[in-house]
């Protein structure tokens, strides 16, 4: 009983499959030079009933079901073959070939597929609305978790549909985008703040959404070559009011460094009248004139200068 369960268990999981695979052109020469048998033996044999059945019998029965055997697999491209409901194993053999024809094949692609997902509405770490959107690329890694773990179903031909894979991606990326959104704040709360944010976290965000999607898809045997945010912006019911936020968040910057500027020429204009001694002045006229050019040096508008002409 032990043994059985370890056999199932080893078998949930893919694996190459390691049966017989012959040569397509080869085994289709045979199966020409059958056809032709089996025919003249019928044509040979029409006045004996018995071996006209037998050779009948051959060529519907044995040789006909044997074409179902041959498939042409290119590049980047695998067959999962069951029998009976029971999985044997995945072929990657590039080709033309031919397998037991009881074998039903389902045809998967192993290619890059890309996805934009277009920008939805989420809120960020501190419940602003914001507008986010992501490019990916994905492609598959386990085709039998594909097959037999994720809903999907199959074409007339035997492959894949693959609108349900991309219904599957886009459903659990959108998840998991929406959780990464919330675990981080649009715009830091103060400028010269380090935190991580949507805007500022660049390729640290992008890992860690292809990381947080990987996790999802997984379970469907389907992974994430790369995950990037393409679109991020302030949702519109709050862009205007954000957009004058970050104005004033720009204005006070400004005014900060002109202030900076201004003590500091100002420190250099009276270190200078001191050490030349160009003019004595008491704590008053030190007052006013500090006054005067911080005026001058911080004001928007040109200033007016007023001369006393002593009189």
């Amino acid at each position: 009983m032990k043994d059985f369960e370890k056999d199932d268990a080893l078998k949930m999981v893919e694996y190459e499959y390691n049966g017989a695979i012959f040569n397509g052109f080869l085994m289709l020469g045979l199966w020409f030079l059958f056809v032709f048998l089996c025919i003249a033996g019928i044509i040979g044999f029409m006045g004996n009933n018995v071996a006209v059945v037998i050779f009948a019998f051959l060529l519907v029965f044995v040789v006909l079901p044997s074409s179902a055997g041959f498939f042409v697999q290119q590049p980047n491209q695998a067959r999962v073959f069951i029998f009976a409901g029971k999985y044997f194993g995945t072929c990657r053999k590039i080709g033309y070939n031919w397998v037991n024809p009881f074998f039903s094949k389902k045809t998967i692609t192993l290619r890059i597929s890309n996805m934009d997902v277009a920008p939805i509405k989420v809120n960020d770490k501190v419940g602003n609305p914001v507008m986010i959107g992501m490019v990916m690329v994905w492609r598959v890694c386990d085709t039998y978790k594909v097959i037999f773990d994720l809903n999907s179903t199959s074409n007339a031909s035997g492959s894949i549909n693959m609108s349900g894979l991309e219904d599957f991606v886009r459903i659990q990326s959108d998840a998991a985008l929406r959780e990464v959104t919330s675990c981080f704040p649009y715009d830091p709360e103060h400028s010269s703040s380090a935190e991580l944010t949507l805007r500022n976290g660049g390729e640290r965000i992008n890992e860690i959404l292809e990381r947080k999607i990987n996790e999802r898809l997984s379970m469907a045997g389907l992974e994430v070559v790369e995950a990037r945010i393409n679109y991020l912006a302030y949702a519109p019911e709050i862009a205007a009011v954000m957009l004058r936020r970050q104005q004033a968040s720009a204005v006070i910057s400004a005014r900060e460094k002109i202030v900076e500027g201004a003590v500091s020429m100002v420190e250099m204009a009276l270190e200078r009248l001191d050490k030349d001694n160009i003019v004595k002045l008491d704590e008053s006229a030190r007052a006013a004139m500090v006054s005067n050019l911080l005026v001058v040096l911080c004001s928007d508008e040109p200033a007016n200068p007023v001369l006393n002409a002593g009189l």
